[in-house]
């Protein structure tokens, strides 16, 4: 017996259903929504059997009529489900609960109503004509709420749940398409296309396997489908084997019907080629390996739960002290995803890549040049080198040659990669795992990525520690630069004496001023001393200072001519806390560069007020003076200087230690009308006052 097509097209319908109801019915896990997509599944199999057994003997088209309503009916129920599982993780779109109400009571009127219709116009065969026009339009009306249930789906599904959901979506879509075109067809003509009509199961039968992989990826759909890898493979392999072979015995077919009187030897000629060609194929380690990856990424569930394994690495990376033993705490984080007990970590340094941090492993002194074969290696491919596949299938690997030191490590068995910015900072050398287990392309991804994360944490202990290096070989220079700008100003100090010393070697009152000038010099010198034993801070102790008498010593070592000079200061004392050592050099440094840069006919003046609780010292010259770009970017900045052989330290510690008094300095200059330095410390009201409100510090940048 000879089915008609019809028949053949809505039986293959029927089987593809009928298997995806079955993995349904057998996978599901108690959900509701699984249970809805089973059923309609199943009404969809019960519709093409009975369609194609309709076609075939033209019996029971009524029954058809009902279970492709029905068919219709749990399909969108299924959709307003998936509508309604979505709205429930969103809150505060109270508009969206009435849009689902509405369409979905909406369906299931229509859905009984076109039942009713259906039956009817079965039972009723006096008014076809009328009937059929109502049941099309009907139809018509199902397959467009089909339409758009499906497009609202998608359309207002999130970006990351889209590729979720995609194939359901085309696969739905294309039915209720498939049945729009069908009946706007018949409407328009008022008449079943028969071509259209048969090739309607076929088409049916093509979206099940789209809607199978859309509820793989939906657990919530209660789908766990599991083959295993190696039928899967084998199945590929054979497959393709097979279009292979039918491909070339095609062109064998051709080249012998034009071939003439060597087409029989070309033929057979070409086709053994073609098997040599498939066989070497099939051989291939490396394209096996690489259709395994590829069926293993595309048809299979993820073997790990990358949540769990990303909160599990952060949490090892982070817990403990900052930056107490990162590296050994980034080798346990690595190890711990693949089961490893045991790990290393070499590092680039200087052009060489040394072990740096072990965990479990032993120390090892060898090091790689940075263009060894294994470091070129895993700086172009970015490969996780697997040991025991590199022991067995050196090939995969190409050219890669392993130091004998690592294939004599104990246990060792992978190694990643840490890429940073496109560029190998090191490599971790992994040990074997605790329990057997397969390596395969997502442990490779997931060591892959692991190893970026870690390249980032290996980059930030690198710029630390060279931070710190750098700090402390700061902190030595500004030590240093103080200590010779000390020395230079005792140094100043004794050349002006030894300058006067010729001329007023006799002079009784110059023998009292250098003797005392000596004295000071010694003991300067002797502080400093004690400043480069103790450290440049510790050697400065706060004290009450009477500021007005401060000042009028430094005046008294200035000159008093060319240009002149004049103090004014307070009638009462003004006490603050600050090392008077230190408050005398930063003032006096600020007396000094107003008299060196006012010329012998100009005139510097000091005046001292107290305003607010501030004492306010004034500076004032009428000298050259500075425009407002060299104060703002080079009068404080430390190594700047306009003098020949000055240090360019002056400023900067004169406002820096203002500063630690709690204080504040301005200026005020114009070219050619001179500078005024105001410089406002706290005062205290009474030597009493505790000294500890100022902390004994020294220069900060000492």
């Amino acid at each position: 017996m000879i089915f008609p097509v019809g028949a053949v097209s809505y039986g293959i319908a029927a089987v593809a259903f009928a298997a995806l109801t079955a993995l349904l019915a057998t996978s599901w896990r108690g959900k509701f929504q699984g249970a809805l997509l089973a059923a309609a599944a199943g009404a969809t199999a019960l519709w093409a059997a009975a369609s194609a057994y309709a076609t075939a003997t033209g019996k029971y088209a009524a029954l058809a009529d009902l279970l492709e309503i029905a068919r219709d009916g749990l399909w969108l129920l299924f959709l307003w489900k998936l509508f309604e599982s979505r709205a429930s993780l969103e809150q505060g779109r109270p508009r969206t609960q009435l849009q689902r109400v509405f369409i979905f009571g909406a369906t299931v009127l229509g859905a009984v109503f076109f039942f009713t219709l259906a039956l009817n116009t079965q039972i009723l065969s006096g008014a076809a004509a009328s009937s059929f026009s109502l049941l099309i339009a009907g139809r018509l009306v199902i397959s467009v709420a089909g339409l758009a249930l499906v497009e609202q789906l998608y359309r207002n599904a999130p970006e990351a749940q889209r590729w979720a959901i995609k194939y359901f979506c085309l696969g739905l879509g294309a039915l209720f398409a498939y049945d729009f075109y069908l009946y706007s067809d018949a409407m328009l003509f008022h008449a079943m296309d028969a071509a259209t009509w048969n090739a309607r199961g076929v088409i049916n039968a093509l979206i099940v396997p789209l809607i199978a992989v859309s509820a793989a990826r939906n657990p919530q759909w209660s789908v766990d489908i599991f083959v295993s890898r190696r039928v899967v493979f084998h199945t590929t392999a054979l497959f393709g084997a097979g279009v292979y072979l039918l491909f070339m015995a095609a062109a064998g077919y051709y080249i012998r019907l034009f071939g003439g009187s060597w087409g029989g030897v070309l033929q057979v000629a070409f086709l053994f080629g073609a098997v040599v060609v498939l066989l070497a194929v099939l051989f291939s380690g490396a394209l096996r390996a690489r259709l395994k990856v590829f069926l293993s990424k595309h048809f299979f569930s993820y073997k790990y739960d990358y949540r769990e394994e990303w909160l599990r690495f952060t949490h090892t990376l982070s817990v403990g002290e900052p930056g107490l033993k990162l590296r050994e705490r980034s080798l346990q984080a690595v190890a711990e995803l693949v089961d490893s007990p045991a790990a290393a970590l070499w590092v680039e340094e200087r052009g060489v890549f040394r072990q740096v941090a072990q965990w479990n492993l032993p120390a090892i002194t060898e090091v790689e040049a940075e263009h060894c074969s294994l470091c070129d290696f895993l700086a172009e491919r970015q490969w996780v080198v697997n040991l025991k596949e590199y022991a067995q299938q050196p090939d995969v690997y190409g050219d890669l040659r392993l130091p004998a030191w690592l294939l004599a490590l104990p246990r060792a068995w992978l190694i990643a990669p840490l890429i940073l910015h496109e560029h190998l900072m090191g490599f971790i050398v992994l040990a074997d795992a605790r329990s057997p287990r397969e390596f395969n392309w997502e442990d490779n991804d997931l060591l892959k990525t692991a190893g970026r994360q870690v390249a980032i944490y290996v980059a930030q202990i690198q710029a630390t520690e060279a931070l710190v290096e750098a700090q402390q070989f700061e902190s030595f220079n500004r030590l240093s630069t103080y200590v010779v700008h000390d020395l230079k100003n005792v140094v100043a100090q004794l050349s002006l004496l030894l300058a006067n010393a010729q001329k007023h070697k006799h002079n009784p009152e110059f023998q009292e001023d250098m003797l005392a000038t000596i004295d000071n010099a010694t003991q300067r010198m002797t502080r400093l001393l004690g400043q480069l034993r103790a450290g440049y801070q510790s050697a400065h102790q706060a004290e009450a200072v009477d500021l007005g008498q401060l000042l009028e010593h430094i005046m008294r070592e200035k000159p008093s001519s060319h240009p002149t000079t004049q103090l004014t200061v307070a009638q009462q004392p003004v006490w603050v806390i600050a090392d008077k050592e230190r408050l005398a050099r930063v003032l006096g440094h600020l007396v000094q560069n107003a008299i060196e840069a006012t010329p012998a006919i100009g005139s510097v003046e000091v005046r001292l007020d107290v305003r607010d609780a501030y004492a306010v010292l004034v500076v004032k010259d009428n000298g050259k003076g500075m425009d407002e770009t060299f104060i703002r970017e080079k009068l404080f900045r430390p190594f700047a200087t306009t003098k020949n052989g000055g240090m360019g330290v002056g400023a900067f510690e004169c406002r820096e230690y203002v500063r630690e008094l709690r204080g504040e300095i301005q200026v005020l200059s114009e070219v050619g009308h001179g500078s005024t330095f105001t410089v406002s410390l706290p005062v205290r009201q009474s030597i009493t006052q505790d000294a500890e409100a100022i902390p004994k510090q020294g220069a900060t940048n000492g």
